[in-house]
């Protein structure tokens, strides 16, 4: 390039401004700074400004750094340039880097632009302090209620999952924008807290701040996972009276909403109206297929896409691969692995966690454990795929060790890392960890968080905790149909049907629509407290005046409900006059009742439904030949043993764990593991004493029959709770309550023995077992006998 030295310093610098806009390459910018050293503009700020800015756009950073160095006297709109160049190019620690020589090594005070670029990169690169210290600054130099900076604040604390601390430099800026609402509505949907999202956005419409498209576009997804279609049409209603409904955004959003809230065929039209719908469009309506089971043509759009040449991403694949309705699709979940293979596109976090969902949930958990192990860098959404995965295919133990595993690499969980561990929690029983997740919980500020609070009641209730459940329950500022059916199912477990039934009614009063999922767990509470009639009456309304279609499950809750309590026609008519074929459920409830109500006749017949409908499950021959064995008849129970084992069916041995302190104790039947042995076999030997002298026999009626009834009681006496009780009493201080969780139903004799304890002991000791929870006290126990 040829450039001649000018005498006028202002026509000089017009012709190199306008020199340096229209250069486009590192070269050119080279040759026109080299002019503008040679026509003695190296000191003209405003020239070497536009030149760093233009050199940051190239992404010629380092050379607009060395640039911004070797001018002699820099002022604070150079700098505020440099820090967003180099922002802008993946490189947020240097903007940090140049923040702080800003303030240690020149006289210049940030201004709203400096404050607003360095805490979006401090953001940017995770790093939670800085962005702290930033804030602080912000405070002291009187900036960070400045719009600008306030919505970038916000932002960071969001990025961070610090809602509460976004919350409160919102509520300490007066003066709010369309900018700084949405910044808001959007950082409580990245964090799920959408409820809060949508009340933000009506405290929005009300302040009277224009919303644009934008706004709309944020706060939709909150109605979409909430499945509030209510609340969604209510945008979509605003939408159209401002003129936003023909946005691309805004569309997509809706198709987005009408699909997760189940009406695919409203979000297929709605993508239609688009005339040239965009990847992102197209990616909302592949997801909507896949999630609403129409896999087929989510596969069809996404064939169309690729003989279009568009370019699909890594929202495409995510949208594709069949995450919540994966059986029957493990051979295309292989396909689209395959596919990301050879595009590159496994690398991608959110990929690779998809394929490990589903591959999980698919039962594969080995590949999904590859897939895992294989990740170079294993992102927050990495973790919760794989802990989610083994919290939902009962491998509770690993989910927590993973867990543990994440919190030692300094990985902070978020609101879905912590519902999956409280999952994990619950059905482990595990309740010190738990309490240790709700501590988390408060200090991460995730109590906001609709499914969280709904996680953390589940998790008390089953630990054995229903109190603290109903408490926080009833804490909770708002509730969703999920939060409700897990204070239903609490009640259920506990054998408190009367609450149960209390609270559903509160429910239907306040106009929550019910689910099926709530007529399941109220039925199962009915049914495990005798309530018969409450039970018949809620199992007609929810077919005629809701509307629901009954699954083979609530039909076995009717059975259960019947047999529980000694109507054993009723039950058998009930089953005869289904309108669908009975189900291994449903026979196997009845066969439960017999064993209650020792109707050996009735349970042959129920055995043979079940022989022939669920072979495989060794829970019914056991229950049969126990029925058989209370009946007297050790033969045919000997008989039915022997088919088992010939099948090679194998019952899940028994085991009992017990918390004391933070940690967790397993024992099994006849178990001498255990390092306290010596005292603990001491502590129930001092039992069995106290116990008989109080009254107590032995039941051995389910014991094998081919032994002495000496050799049975001893066999008895040594079963995993009665163990883990003895170890409690050993470990625990007098007065204290005993907690255990037993993986399989409770045997009769530990039962009654249980109930000796807990009044000899003069202690209260809450069971769990596989069917509910037992409380003991004063010698009573809370199911009534009836388990």
């Amino acid at each position: 390039m040829i450039c001649r030295a000018f005498s006028s310093s202002t026509c000089e610098r017009s012709f190199f401004l306008n020199l340096i806009s229209k250069s486009t390459t590192l070269s050119l910018l080279k040759q026109t700074h080299a002019q503008i050293i040679l026509n003695g503009l190296i000191s003209d700020l405003i020239t070497i400004t536009k030149l760093t800015q233009k050199l940051c756009d190239v992404g010629a950073v380092n050379h607009a750094n060395r640039l911004v160095s070797s001018t002699a006297c820099p002022d604070l709109f150079m700098y505020n340039v440099l820090i967003r160049g180099f922002s802008l190019n993946n490189l947020p620690s240097s903007s940090v880097s140049i923040y702080t020589h800003l303030r240690k090594s020149t006289k210049l005070k940030p201004d709203n632009f400096t404050y607003a670029f360095a805490i979006s990169a401090a953001g940017s690169i995770g790093h939670e302090n800085f962005g702290l210290l930033l804030h602080a600054h912000s405070i002291i130099d009187g900036l960070a209620t400045d719009l600008f900076v306030g919505s970038v604040i916000i932002d960071m604390y969001m990025t961070f999952s610090k809602v509460g601390l976004a919350n409160k430099v919102f509520d300490g800026i007066p003066e709010r924008d369309t900018v700084l609402w949405n910044t808001m509505i959007s950082g409580l949907v990245k964090n799920c807290c959408y409820s809060d999202s949508i009340q933000v956005f009506r405290d929005m419409v009300v302040s009277d701040c224009g919303f644009d498209s934008s706004t709309l576009a944020a706060v939709l997804p909150a109605a979409a996972e909430l499945q509030q279609l209510r609340v969604g049409m209510g945008i979509q209603s605003l939408a159209l009276r401002v003129g936003f409904h023909s946005h691309v955004y805004v569309l997509t959003g809706l198709v987005s909403l009408y699909a997760k809230c189940g009406d695919v065929f409203t979000a297929r039209l709605l993508f239609e109206q688009i005339r040239k719908p965009d990847l992102i469009c197209c990616n909302a309506m592949i997801s909507g297929f896949t999630g609403n089971n129409s896999t087929e043509f989510a596969v069809e759009l996404f064939k169309d896409l690729l003989r279009s040449g568009e370019k699909v991403n890594s929202s495409t694949i995510v949208g594709l691969i069949p995450v919540g309705s994966p059986f029957g699709y493990l051979n295309l979940s292989s396909s689209i692995h395959g596919f990301c293979v050879k595009t590159g596109m496994l690398n991608n976090f959110s990929v690779s966690t998809a394929l490990t969902s589903v591959y999980s949930r698919q039962n594969e958990v080995e590949l999904a454990q590859q897939l895992f192990d294989e990740s170079p860098e294993k992102s927050l959404a990495s973790w919760n795929a794989m802990i989610s995965a083994y919290a939902q295919i009962g491998l509770t133990e690993k989910a927590i060790s993973l867990f543990q595993e994440m919190q030692s690499c300094d990985v902070h969980p978020n609101p879905i890392t912590v519902t999956s561990i409280l999952s994990a929690c619950a059905q482990l029983g595990a309740l010190s960890l738990g309490k240790w997740v709700h501590d988390l919980i408060e200090k991460e500020s995730f109590e906001s968080n609709i499914y969280v609070s709904t996680a953390v009641i589940d998790m008390y209730a089953k630990c054995g905790s229903i109190f603290q459940a109903r408490k926080l329950f009833d804490e909770m500022p708002e509730k969703n149909v999920v939060s409700w059916n897990a204070m239903i199912s609490g009640y259920g477990l506990h054998g408190y049907g009367h609450e149960a039934v209390s609270i559903f009614n509160e429910m239907l009063h306040l106009g929550v629509h019910p689910s099926a999922v709530t007529f399941l767990c109220v039925l199962y509470a009915c049914s495990h407290a005798g309530l018969v009639i409450e039970g018949d009456e809620i199992f007609h309304s929810m077919v005629q005046n809701h509307g629901f279609e009954p699954l083979q499950e609530h039909y076995a809750c009717m059975v259960d409900l019947f047999g529980r309590a000694g109507q054993l026609d009723k039950a058998l008519d009930f089953i005869e006059k289904m309108p669908i074929k009975p189900g291994p459920v449903v026979w196997g409830a009845l066969l439960g009742a017999c064993k209650i109500h020792k109707d050996t006749e009735l349970a042959r017949m129920a055995s043979d439904k079940l022989h022939e409908l669920d072979p495989e499950n060794v829970g019914y021959y056991v229950l049969l030949s126990n029925i058989h064995s209370a009946d007297g008849n050790y033969s045919e129970a000997a008989l039915i043993r022997q088919v088992a084992k010939k099948r090679r069916l194998e019952k899940a041995p028994g085991c009992t764990l017990i918390e004391v302190g933070t940690t967790p104790h397993v024992f099994t039947c006849g178990d001498k593991s255990h390092p306290q042995a010596a005292a603990i076999y001491a502590m129930l030997d001092k039992l069995m004493a106290k116990m008989k002298e109080a009254g107590f026999q032995t039941e051995t009626i389910t014991a094998l029959h081919d032994v002495e009834e000496e050799e049975k009681e001893l066999m008895v006496n040594v079963h995993s709770e009665k163990l883990a009780i003895a170890f409690g009493l050993i470990s625990t201080e007098p007065g204290t309550e005993i907690r255990i969780i037993k993986n399989l139903r409770v045997c009769v004799d530990c039962h009654n023995a249980t109930k000796f304890i807990s009044k000899i002991m003069e202690r209260v000791i809450i069971v769990r077992d596989a069917n509910r929870f037992h409380h003991f006290k004063d010698g009573v126990c809370s199911c009534g006998d009836c388990w």
